[in-house]
């Protein structure tokens, strides 16, 4: 099949490279209560809903320390850092084109990403071409159940772009991500982050290591 129903993008690190500038957050806000995060365990908080990781943040504090902060304190030293970056991130390479290419094929397109709306607007207010994609779950959509990597989110793309989620591409970057669209039924594309391992990732996942790669005719 080369002519999907429906494309479902994630964003962060898919289609903005987003995902640097979330772990270097995470990492100095954690710091800040005197833990160190490892790489292994940032990526552990790829494509999952801010809440979320903020909740596996405090036990890892907790992990090194008696007296943790809330998640309260912890966002509150973490926004502000995440906010200065993540207005200068930049689209990964190929994605433009790709939002343009589903466009002139008329390909239906959903925005799937863990994010809530505040931040999305925030992320995407330099690039204009992101408009493209007018239906958009966000982390924070109150018709969302469970966030990735439960399939909540996908489902609920499908069911408003009124197509069957089996005949749906959706394309993300994390484990978290894909393990969710895998389970909703959709055909699954994982970008592979630069130096990343191939592991975690649903079987029969498709791998890119450009979205220059998809061909859509």
């Amino acid at each position: 099949m080369t002519r999907p129903a429906a494309c479902l993008f994630d964003l962060d690190g898919l289609l903005l490279d987003t995902e640097p500038l979330h772990a270097r957050a995470w990492r100095e806000a954690a710091a800040h209560f005197g833990r160190e995060l490892s790489e292994a365990e940032l990526l552990l908080l790829r494509g999952r809903r801010r809440l979320d990781c903020a909740r596996q943040v405090q036990r890892w504090i907790r992990d090194v320390q008696a007296q943790a902060p809330s998640v309260e304190e912890l966002l509150a030293v973490r926004q502000p850092i995440a906010e200065a970056l993540l207005v200068r991130a930049p689209a990964i390479d190929g994605a433009p084109e790709l939002l343009q290419r589903c466009r002139e094929l008329a390909i239906p397109m959903a925005l799937v990403t863990s994010s809530a709306r505040p931040s999305v607007a925030l992320k995407s207010g330099p690039h204009p071409w992101l408009e493209a994609i007018a239906v958009r779950i966000h982390g924070d959509d109150p018709e969302l159940g469970a966030g990735k990597p439960a399939p909540d989110a996908f489902l609920l793309a499908a069911e408003r772009l009124g197509v069957t989620p089996e005949h749906c591409w959706a394309f993300e970057d994390s484990a978290a991500g894909a393990t969710a669209a895998a389970a909703a039924g959709c055909r699954v594309h994982v970008l592979l982050p630069d130096g990343s391992v191939d592991t975690g990732f649903p079987p029969g996942s498709h791998r890119l290591r450009s979205l220059r790669e998809v061909a859509l005719t």
